[in-house]
């Protein structure tokens, strides 16, 4: 009990952050993290106090106001910010796994989805006797600027199916590349069609 009353002792806790940006238009390319390291030194009642009951801090807001220019946490800064979280103590410094943060416009963009109607298998005698319906007939993906713009201009569906002689009605996949940073509006595309049978052979030329 007297140990903990002598001051100058020093400990390294975590500590919760939450950048604050417009996520609307930017998005992180990488990580960001969800706690720093902090290194306090103060006497052992509060630091007992702090590494005990930390689990339910309020999270320290680091504000990023350039998305586009900034490429590292300002650790003056930060450490400022934390100063307010330790009453009664005094923040060191403070150690991150990494400083670095880099962000990215976010954009949009809808892609028409379309069907390889050629190269659907119908069966002898049968044809395709509607229109081929597409729901939904597009597709919205958002993410970083440079990987978006990577996307094809339209998405081209394959029926796998073969000798269809039934209407058809099926929910295909979207065939997009898959990227941790990009949000897909739709994962399938119900494909539906009507099929009639020839009364007659058609004409051979």
């Amino acid at each position: 009990m007297n140990a903990l009353n002598k001051d100058n002792y020093s400990l390294r806790l975590s500590y919760p952050i939450n950048f604050v940006y417009n996520d609307s238009a930017f998005i992180p390319v990488q990580p960001l993290p969800n706690t720093v390291s902090v290194n306090v030194s103060g006497d052992g009642w509060n630091l007992l106090r702090k590494s005990w009951f930390n689990f339910n801090a309020r999270p320290v807001e680091y504000r990023v106001t350039n998305p586009l220019t900034a490429s590292f946490i300002n650790s003056t800064s930060l450490t400022d910010q934390l100063i307010e979280q330790f009453p009664g103590m005094r923040v060191n410094y403070v150690v991150a796994d990494t400083f670095e943060i880099g962000f990215e416009r976010k954009i949009s963009r809808t892609i028409p989805v379309l069907v390889d109607s050629a190269a659907i298998s119908m069966n002898d005698g049968y044809v395709i006797s509607s229109f081929i319906n597409l729901s939904p007939s597009q597709i919205t993906v958002s993410g970083p600027a440079s990987v978006i713009r990577q996307y094809p201009d339209s998405i081209i569906l394959e029926v796998p199916a073969r000798r269809i002689q039934n209407n058809y009605d099926e929910r295909l996949p979207v065939p997009l590349p898959s990227h941790p940073l990009v949000t897909v509006s739709e994962q399938g595309v119900l494909v539906s069609f009507e099929v009639a049978q020839l009364l007659r052979p058609m004409p051979t030329r």
